[in-house]
């Protein structure tokens, strides 16, 4: 049911007025009256956010950390969404910061209690944190590993029943099998590979229960970038196919850690193409009523993929970069082109198939949505266009990845088009207040902005430490710095140096150590923050984490995280007249300032940063040092 505004609406004062007295009231008497501090910079942000939802402008609200960022984008967003009639949408770098803003006791919760808000919540997160009742069966056809059968055992009864489904209710999300790894888990949710739209389980999925309660919020709906980033790519293209969008209409927009929008807007416009998913797919509609022409087609396109990424592996350059540039030798756009042909006559044998009903349903749509989506990729590599292709390792298969190389234009149209206001709000939105590199990767052309400080004093409570060493002794020194027995994170700027530093420990060491993947991850923060291990190893909590007091008391940068030098960037560099202050710089310097973020969150806090520095790395100190909350001491 949908809830009263906040405060009263009066004849004499438009609702922006009366939002504007509320504001103030809240932050100068009620609050205080509360026990909380009276933070000008919170006041001030919440104010400018209340111009901004006037304006229906885009905002850039950077304030530093333990201004009270929540809080001050929350009150006018809830006020705003109660008086439009539409939930306002806060989406979030990930799914772990989702958990942590909606979780007992964090901003959500407290706010709800200290005002008596009745407030209707609800999270829409990104499809691949369900579980997929397909892929669980498939996978347990394949394997009769353990955690197979714990999820089966774990669904509600709806699930295998077949009487009315009037009783469902949500269920399958990620953070329900904290137990499960990453690696596990990629075997049995949403693969984008599934056609929901056939599947005779849709009803019982636990995803289709999810969207159908989220859509239903009143207040807010909070989901992850990536997930906003797939609604907006695919709204109009589900409209015309008679689906409902991914997400419901809202009335307003706050980014929360907003400088990683481009990333989630890049990754929700590629294209992949797997080596094993095609055999895959081909097998799943193989009958002994099919034609021989058909076999021998589907026959002929295994093996034209085969030498496909067999010409791939060829060409791909050698890197310790997780994302592999290709040379695009001609002998290798050639066999691709053989390939989109081939489907193409492949696709008109399905059609004859599908009248003969020699193929089930299910299985001939989920094949042709494949081969549609292949062919429409393999054009993008094939072509001499804007596109980034590198090859990848992803859920342990090789894949060819095909990305935009700028996504400005279709943001532009899309979302940044005047028609409802979009809030940005991060410790790190601007180089040293300058918001040029946010806005110009992003296309906006036309924004407002502002800058407020954290209000603690970090000389008192911060000390920064620079280690000068030698590349190959850096994973010893973060050994040794675990000894003093704090509670400490340890940041990696990529999995592949994060797993070799886990290769790297004595077999018999005694610290109570968890990495990123081996378990959900918002369950590993949630046990982190309780102290029950010392040491949290990650390689994206950089941003957005909060831990405060005891729980983190020590942060350990292993390597300055310069952008990788992978196709993604190195597009971006190729663009650019000057690729280490326009592109390489910025983006060390925001993603630094947000890891240092991690360890004061209170006025209660202490601890300290440890930079692990080497000769590169200390040669650029004049470029990074001033970003620095206090100056760094050698170590």
């Amino acid at each position: 049911m949908r809830q009263p505004l906040p405060f009263p609406l009066t004849k004499d004062k438009t609702f922006f007025e009366s939002l504007n007295d509320w504001i103030g009231d809240v932050f100068y008497d009620e609050l205080p009256e509360k026990g909380y501090d009276l933070r000008d910079e919170q006041i001030f942000m919440s104010f400018q956010i209340e111009q901004a939802l006037k304006e229906k402008a885009v905002l850039f609200a950077e304030a530093g950390v333990g201004t009270g960022k929540t809080m001050a984008y929350l009150l006018p967003a809830i006020a705003y969404a109660r008086y439009t009639g539409k939930p306002a949408l806060i989406s979030c770098a990930d799914e772990t910061l989702i958990e942590q803003l909606v979780k007992k006791g964090g901003d959500v919760d407290r706010l709800n209690d200290l005002f008596d808000l009745n407030l209707d919540v609800r999270l829409a997160k990104s499809r691949d944190q369900y579980l997929c009742l397909q892929r669980l069966e498939g996978a347990k056809k394949r394997s009769d590993a353990d955690f197979l059968y714990d999820i089966e055992d774990s669904l509600p009864e709806f699930v295998n029943k077949t009487y009315s489904m009037q009783n469902t209710y949500p269920y399958g999300e990620r953070s329900s099998y904290p137990e499960v790894t990453d690696e596990e888990w990629q075997q049995v949710n949403y693969h984008p590979i599934q056609n929901c739209n056939a599947c005779e389980l849709r009803n019982k999925c636990g995803q289709t229960i999810h969207r159908n309660h989220y859509r239903q919020a009143t207040d807010l709906v909070i989901c992850s970038h990536d997930f906003l980033m797939e609604h907006i790519w695919t709204k109009e293209t589900r409209k015309r196919e008679g689906q409902t969008p991914l997400l419901p209409e809202f009335s307003q927009i706050v980014l929360d850690e907003g400088h990683l929008l481009e990333f989630s807007a890049q990754r929700a416009l590629t294209y992949e193409v797997q080596e094993s998913t095609l055999q895959d797919v081909t097998e799943s509609i193989l009958s002994d009523g099919m034609r021989e022409k058909t076999l021998n087609m589907i026959e002929q396109t295994i093996d034209l993929h085969n030498d496909f990424f067999r010409l791939l592996r060829i060409h791909t350059v050698k890197s310790d970069e997780d994302r592999k540039a290709i040379t695009k030798d001609p002998e290798l756009v050639n066999v691709g082109n053989m390939l989109i042909r081939h489907i193409d006559l492949m696709m008109e044998e399905f059609v004859f198939e599908g009248e003969l009903f020699t193929i089930p349903e299910y299985e001939l749509r989920l094949a042709e949505e494949y081969f549609e989506q292949y062919t429409f990729s393999m054009r993008l590599f094939v072509e001499e266009g804007d596109a980034v292709t590198w090859l990848e390792i992803k859920d342990e298969i090789e894949t060819l990845v095909i990305m935009p190389r700028l996504v400005t234009d279709i943001l532009d149209e899309k979302l940044f088009d005047g028609k409802i206001p979009i809030i940005f709000s991060s410790a790190t939105l601007s180089i040293q207040k300058d918001f040029t590199y946010l806005s110009d990767s992003l296309g906006i052309d036309k924004y407002q902005s502002f800058s407020v400080p954290s209000p603690f004093d970090y000389e008192d409570v911060m000390k920064i430490f620079k280690h000068p060493l030698e590349q190959n002794q850096k994973f010893e020194r973060v050994y040794d710095l675990f000894s003093t027995g704090d509670q400490s994170l340890v940041l990696f700027t990529s999995k592949m140096e994060m797993d070799n530093f886990k290769k790297s420990l004595p077999l018999d060491h005694q610290y109570a150590i968890e990495f990123e993947g081996d378990r959900e991850l918002s369950t590993v923060v949630k046990e982190f923050q309780e102290g029950k291990f010392q040491i949290l190893c990650s390689y994206h909590l950089w941003e957005g984490l909060d831990l405060p007091g005891e729980a983190l008391t020590k942060v350990i940068v292993v390597d300055l995280p310069f952008p990788p030098k992978d196709p993604v960037f190195d597009a971006k560099r190729k663009f650019s007249n000057n690729p280490l202050e326009e592109i390489d710089l910025p983006f060390m310097q925001l993603r630094l300032q947000q890891g240092i973020g991690r360890l004061i969150r209170t006025s209660n806090d202490y601890g300290e940063i440890h930079l692990l520095l080497n000769e590169d790395e200390l040669r650029v100190e004049h470029l990074w040092e001033t970003i620095l909350p206090v100056s760094a001491e050698n170590f």
